[in-house]
């Protein structure tokens, strides 16, 4: 089967819940993009309502309060929201790099592979009362005289010990108190689903990935369940070969030899292209997912800008300039060309729907 990525994209917008926006809530909407950066709130949320129809201010908030959504430290390092029932899948992945075992990790520490059981059991204990700002988490850590040295490893900005504790599932982060961050235990969620199997995990994850992302290349799976979850190539490539026979199928996209799932190949055939314009907040998974160095995405010459952190505008799925918020006036900076006035000002309005504001278009180029 051979398509364009005209097609291509399009079809993946309709997997991102983005042409046609989905009728899903958040909790759905990230389990279909496995997960969605969240370093920022206001751009975590907005990555969420650009995809529902009906959407209200604080459904992620109030997701995250009540277990439907997880925050915590996954791809790259960064902070994500997941789903309880994906996410400890990602997490599986994310911990079989077992960093904690490099030298260097065990000399500034001083803590041995075999402490670690030992100090995830003080975390567990210590949040089993209730979340705990980082600093007080620290306080009952270093309680303990074994482990009284890692006090300074909690302070503000001071991330890298407690990733590991996340990645093992222990704890995650909790709503914030008074501005700050507080974390929470998460093994006792009855929503949270464990993945002690790394191979069942494995396979999930691709499959999950290719379902929204697709059609993507071996490489594209490499850069995100490899590079940002540390997977390991050789892993990877052996659960790629597992589901080639039963799940997937390669197909010719303008050249490219890329892979997408069996269930999809005929919808995916049927697609026609599309030249819908969405205005997406920055780091969104729609480039994140793919990489910024996918150029059916990401135009090469403006890739500096979106990996930045731009807010983004899209138009047939490829990125095609940038947009801000000036007042009331939605100003966007085209890359090359741009939009169709009608399609450009029914964006604009979806957008403004989202954030209750009447908003106008203001172009730069």
């Amino acid at each position: 089967m051979a398509i364009t990525w005209a097609q291509a994209l399009a079809w993946r917008a309709r997997r991102h819940l983005l042409d046609p926006v989905g009728d899903h809530p958040a909790e759905a909407v990230v389990g279909r993009l496995g997960a969605v950066p969240a370093a920022s709130d206001d751009a975590a949320e907005l990555a969420v309502r650009v995809r529902q129809r009906a959407s209200e201010a604080g459904e992620v908030g109030r997701a995250l309060a009540d277990g439907r959504l997880v925050r915590t430290y996954a791809f790259r390092g960064a902070t994500h929201l997941v789903t309880p029932e994906d996410g400890g899948a990602y997490l599986a992945l994310r911990r079989s790099g077992r960093m904690w075992e490099r030298a260097s990790w065990r000399e500034y520490y001083r803590l041995e592979p075999g402490d670690w059981p030992d100090l995830r059991a003080v975390v567990r204990d210590a949040l089993a009362d209730g979340p705990l700002t980082r600093s007080a988490l620290g306080d009952a850590v270093a309680a303990h005289p074994r482990f009284a040295h890692l006090r300074p490893s909690f302070g503000d900005g001071t991330d890298t010990l407690l990733k590991p504790l996340t990645w093992f599932g222990d704890m995650s982060f909790a709503p914030s108190r008074d501005g700050r961050t507080t974390f929470q235990r998460l093994d006792t969620s009855p929503r949270w689903v464990d993945w002690p199997d790394l191979s069942a995990a494995g396979r999930h994850a691709i499959l999950t990935y290719l379902g929204t992302y697709g059609p993507v290349t071996p490489d594209h799976v490499h850069y995100w369940l490899g590079q940002g979850l540390g997977a390991g190539r050789a892993r990877l490539n052996r659960w790629l070969a597992e589901l080639r026979d039963d799940a997937l199928v390669e197909i010719d996209v303008e050249g490219d030899r890329a892979l997408v799932l069996r269930d999809h190949v005929d919808e995916l055939a049927g697609t026609r292209a599309s030249e819908a314009v969405r205005f997406l907040p920055a780091f969104d998974q729609w480039v994140l997912g793919p990489g910024t160095a996918d150029p059916r995405v990401v135009p090469p010459a403006h890739r500096d800008v979106v990996s930045r952190g731009a807010a983004v505008v899209t138009v047939g799925g490829v990125v095609a300039g940038t947009w801000a918020l000036a007042g009331e006036e939605v100003r966007v900076t085209w890359f090359d060309g741009g939009a169709r006035d009608d399609a450009l000002a029914a964006a604009v309005a979806r957008l403004g729907s989202v954030l209750g504001r009447g908003l106008r278009p203001a172009t730069d180029g």
